[in-house]
């Protein structure tokens, strides 16, 4: 029996005979169901019509993004360290020649993901390439396929080795996460965010949303914990979801953007 894929965000789930009847991910308002209706289709037959397109951001640091777009257009990261490698969030595709790109880039030794419209198909990367996938515990209901490699962690912070921390901030999800990674942009710093802070179209500022498809927003008091716990952290460049990212003075934009997006909260528009 195979595996399904929910065609909208890329959740994988149980085998079975049939395709689930809905996808819970997609049915909360995080994420929606889509007019022409609820999609399935298999790991198999998603390998038929695309691959994975690499690029590499920094020296020690390889985008991995399903081409033509898959889902909701997620981006995975292999970060290089020298104590092991680490993939940052997951594509549903997990493919022989991505697998094989991987091992040759040294393997990895766990998978770390921001929040549940990344989990894709994280039970198939963790088999093919023998890793722990760690997961917020507050998000723990939203794993569709349990698996013995999910590695859940309580704290809002968790070390995965030198200069890699992931720091839970909540607000999109409740165990959303982002990860520091102190090597990066060349030792200066780098946050990986998914879209636990979204980066704006003019790559100048962040948001901060529950929702972003639907547009709703997170409560001021939310957004300045958010800030609060990232603030002391030194992180020059963030690289965020969709092909975004802020290149240089990236910890400055988060700061002056939650204290903008809280006072256009806070006022009255005329």
């Amino acid at each position: 029996m195979p595996t399904f894929l929910c065609t909208a965000c890329g959740t994988s789930y149980p085998e079975a005979a049939e395709p689930p009847g809905r996808c819970p991910i997609c049915a909360d308002e995080r994420q929606y169901v889509p007019v022409e209706r609820q999609r399935w289709t298999t790991p198999a037959a998603l390998a038929l019509g695309h691959t994975n397109a690499w690029r590499q951001r920094e020296p020690d640091l390889f985008e991995i993004q399903t081409q033509p777009a898959f889902g909701i257009g997620q981006r995975a990261f292999l970060i290089r360290t020298p104590t092991g490698n680490l993939l940052w969030d997951c594509v549903a595709l997990c493919d022989a020649a991505t697998r094989a790109l991987v091992e040759a880039l040294g393997g990895i030794t766990g998978i770390a993901i921001s929040h549940p419209h990344y989990y894709t198909t994280m039970q198939d990367w963790a088999a093919a390439l023998d890793a722990p996938v760690y997961l917020h515990a507050r998000d723990r209901a939203w794993v569709m396929r349990p698996d013995d490699r999910l590695a859940f962690w309580e704290e809002d912070v968790r070390p995965l080795g030198p200069g890699l921390m992931l720091h839970r901030l909540g607000g999109h999800f409740p165990g959303s996460t982002v990860l520091h990674w102190a090597a990066g942009a060349a030792g200066a710093g780098a946050l990986m965010v998914g879209d636990t802070l979204q980066v704006g179209a003019d790559r100048k500022s962040v948001s901060f949303q529950w929702s972003y498809p639907n547009a709703l927003p997170l409560s001021g008091a939310s957004v300045a914990r958010i800030a609060a716990r990232l603030d002391g952290l030194r992180f020059a460049r963030i690289y965020g979801a969709f092909g975004l990212h802020i290149r240089e003075g990236a910890d400055a934009v988060v700061r002056a953007s939650a204290a903008r997006y809280r006072a256009l909260l806070d006022a009255e528009q005329p």
